[in-house]
């Protein structure tokens, strides 16, 4: 069984990867949509706008990457390890970027800033 047909599936896979990626800074840039933006269980924060600037940059680098990453295999200037490293590096480094915005954008824990206020008015 041969490892080629594994790596023509990975390579295609960075198309629609590069293509979503861009599409968000696309939305939130010229569209101003930020239903996107710093998601949690798949809902955007009541101030999604305020996280919009971070969102877009951590895509606009990723999608970047990805597309760089194409160009270059497409061209022959990358071997196989080099550009599965890089492009299995952003790819990661990516969603743990989004997944900690998101759990910066929504708070630690549900009602947390709801006792902190409470406490702070009755003291």
């Amino acid at each position: 069984l041969s490892v080629f047909p594994i790596r023509i599936i990975f390579f295609l896979v960075l198309f629609p990867v590069a293509f979503f990626w861009l599409r968000r800074v696309y939305r939130i840039l010229v569209k101003k949509d930020f239903s996107e933006v710093a998601l949690k269980k798949g809902v955007p924060p009541p101030n999604a706008e305020k996280y919009a600037p971070y969102e877009m940059v951590i895509n606009l680098i990723g999608g970047t990457v990805m597309v760089v990453v194409i160009v270059s295999v497409l061209l022959g200037q990358l071997d196989y390890d080099t550009w599965v490293a890089i492009a299995g590096s952003t790819l990661w480094i990516k969603l743990f970027m989004s997944f900690a915005l998101g759990r910066q954008a929504h708070g630690i824990g549900p009602g947390r800033k709801d006792k902190d206020a409470s406490k702070a008015k009755q003291g």
